[in-house]
């Protein structure tokens, strides 16, 4: 892979999630009955950021939870042969019914990822809504699913993959496009 350019620097994400708290805190009309959920790797990390943003803002200590979705990828064979997938690992310390829950993910492309994350949701409880942020919106979108709160989008082709780099796991934060 060769790395054609970098999109975001680390004050360039910290202004599209300040921005992106924002927005959620405006649409929501405060922070009540709000969760926020991280889809595993980067979107965890991501919503602790998000949450520490609207702690500033608001005063607020929103719930936070976290989603290992890999079972539920309907593109990716399944590790166990059975008709119900298992969620690998689902960290939601409050309960979601009647919440609005605001999953957070680094990159949204196809649309899959974000479709198990819903299914995810859903088979924990009956949350009054479910909204989504994104740091970057690519497009190439499979399935209908679309970003309330978007960082940043970037158009790209299919021979361009975005790479998120934050640093509670890359020891930097950038956003960059590569050529594969």
């Amino acid at each position: 892979m060769n790395k054609k350019t970098e999109i975001l620097d680390e004050q360039a994400i910290n202004r599209a999630l300040t921005r992106v708290a924002h927005e959620i805190l405006e649409k929501n009309k405060g922070g009540e009955d709000l969760v926020i959920v991280g889809i595993k790797t980067r979107g965890v990390p991501l919503a602790k950021r998000i949450q520490e943003k609207i702690q500033k803002i608001e005063g607020l200590a929103l719930p936070i939870g976290e989603l290992d979705i890999t079972l539920y990828r309907d593109d990716l064979e399944k590790a166990v042969q059975s008709n119900e997938p298992e969620i690998r690992h689902a960290d939601i310390p409050v309960d979601v019914n009647t919440k609005k829950v605001i999953l957070i993910d680094d990159v949204l492309y196809t649309g899959r990822t974000v479709r198990a994350a819903m299914d995810a949701v859903m088979d924990i409880g009956r949350p009054s809504q479910i909204q989504l942020a994104v740091l970057v919106d690519r497009g190439h979108r499979e399935l209908p699913i679309r970003a309330d709160y978007v960082g940043k989008n970037i158009p790209t082709s299919d021979r361009e993959i975005i790479v998120v780099q934050l640093h509670e796991i890359d020891q930097s934060d950038s956003v960059a496009i590569y050529e594969k």
